[in-house]
């Protein structure tokens, strides 16, 4: 008896259960709830973000026009200098001796063309005397009293002199040639002489040095850059040069207001304006040429405000405002979606009627069949082409509403067309907005606050 009515029990326990089962699979599932935010305007900066270094506008690397052992070294790297002032020298004993030699080279040129024109006046006046005694064999020959042998002599003498005078003062012009040489040559001695002492060509800091007291200095040639001494930078005037992206450089153009952060300096924003656009992209160099990467340009922000303590090279990250709108209607960029959604012949917009909320049993089975398949095919004359639009709330349904973008802001997308202020634009969950279908009901929940 107590075994009959075990069985008995256990049937209707499980008589219960199925029912309870088939109950709650026949129930529709609950209606997706979506949280709305109301339209309303505000002003709207379009922004095109990129990152960079900090850099001074005035950069000076100093090196050296002469080589040569540093024997005095005056500055220490991050000092402040003036233009003028003293950086250090280069051992000036070999161009010294170089000088010596060029002096006494000119003066010996000197003493060459003096010797010269001495000769010069040897020669005019052996031309004389061979000059006279010609006149004085054509006066005998007039007369019969010399033979015609003297007087051929004489006239041969007198050619000889005059080719002989014409050398010589062609020596003279040689002579003088040499001595604009050899001061060519002092005179370039004694400049490298004068830059053996190097001074700031401007006021700055010294942002690097590259040299130590004691070290040789390697003068640059057609393939070795030579040896960069120092490197003196002008902090009073920074810019920030940044890489942008290909898509944005057409938004940027010159002028634009740019806010800039560094992230050696934390907390703190920078106002900056872009003063310089480049017309070619960034080239890479060494091993990172052969790896793809984004075409960018750089842009120049110059920055409107001193900084304290600024250094180059410092890291920093560029805001540049390419876009204003002041009160314009805008949603969320959560909200926006796209749709496939059906058109008539004229090109105005066709509300289908939203698809049957299927029972959970249902949903269960969908599982088991495809559901890749696409909608169905639009009726003769209409067309189904992809659509950017909102959801809106309207008498508890999600009504798809196409519209038309603007700029972008941080958050907010401009609206040109589609929705008015005050509309309610479903913004979430995701999921929900993701999944919704055009005219399907939702209840809402927790309202986001309007802001």
């Amino acid at each position: 008896m107590k075994r009959r009515t075990a069985i008995l029990i256990g049937v209707g326990v499980l008589v219960a259960c199925a029912a309870g089962a088939g109950v709650y699979l026949s129930r529709p599932p609950d209606v997706p709830a979506v949280t709305v935010e109301t339209l309303r305007r505000r002003d709207l900066d379009a922004l095109v973000s990129a990152s960079g270094k900090i850099q001074p506008k005035r950069q000076v690397n100093v090196s050296a026009n002469t080589m040569g052992r540093v024997t005095r070294l005056a500055v220490q790297e991050g000092e402040r200098v003036r233009a003028g002032q003293f950086l250090l020298e280069i051992d000036p004993r070999s161009l010294e001796g170089q000088l010596q030699r060029g002096e006494a080279s000119v003066a010996a040129a000197r003493s060459s063309l003096q010797q010269t024109r001495t000769t010069v006046e040897q020669a005019r006046a052996t031309l004389d005397l061979a000059r006279q005694n010609l006149n004085r064999q054509e006066e005998l020959w007039k007369d019969g009293l010399t033979t015609r042998e003297s007087l051929e002599r004489a006239q041969s003498e007198v050619t000889v002199r005059e080719v002989e005078l014409r050398t010589r003062q062609q020596e003279i012009q040689t002579r003088e040639e040499q001595i604009k040489q050899e001061q060519a040559g002092l005179a370039t001695t004694r400049y490298n002489l004068s830059q053996v002492i190097i001074s700031s060509p401007m006021e700055g800091i010294v942002t690097r040095r590259n040299i130590e007291e004691g070290e040789n200095v390697m003068v640059g040639t057609m393939n070795n850059a030579g040896t960069v001494l120092l490197t003196i930078a002008d902090m009073s005037i920074v810019e920030a040069e940044v890489e942008v992206d290909e898509t944005d450089i057409p938004t940027v153009t010159l002028g634009q207001e740019a806010r800039i952060t560094i992230d050696a300096v934390p907390d703190r924003t920078f106002r900056g304006h872009v003063t310089e656009i480049g017309n070619s992209p960034i080239q890479t160099t060494g091993a990172d040429a052969a790896t793809p990467r984004a075409t960018n340009f750089k842009v120049v922000i110059t920055l409107d405000e001193a900084i304290p303590d600024i250094r180059p090279g410092f890291s920093c990250t560029a805001e540049i405002t390419t876009s204003t709108r002041k009160a314009a209607v805008s949603v969320p960029i959560q909200a926006v979606t796209v749709r496939d959604m059906l058109y008539d012949t004229s090109g105005t917009l066709i509300h289908e009627p939203p698809p049957p909320r299927l029972s959970r049993f249902q949903l269960a089975r969908r599982g088991e069949v495809d559901t890749t398949a696409g909608p169905p095919e639009p009726p003769p004359g209409q067309t189904r082409r992809e659509t950017e639009g909102v959801f809106v709330l309207r008498d508890g349904r999600a009504v798809f509403v196409p519209i038309k973008v603007g700029i972008a802001g941080e958050r907010y997308f401009e609206v040109l067309s589609g929705v008015t202020e005050n509309d309610q634009i479903i913004t979430g969950p995701f999921n929900s907005v993701r999944a919704l279908a055009d005219g399907a009901e939702v209840r809402l929940q927790d309202p986001v606050p309007t802001r």
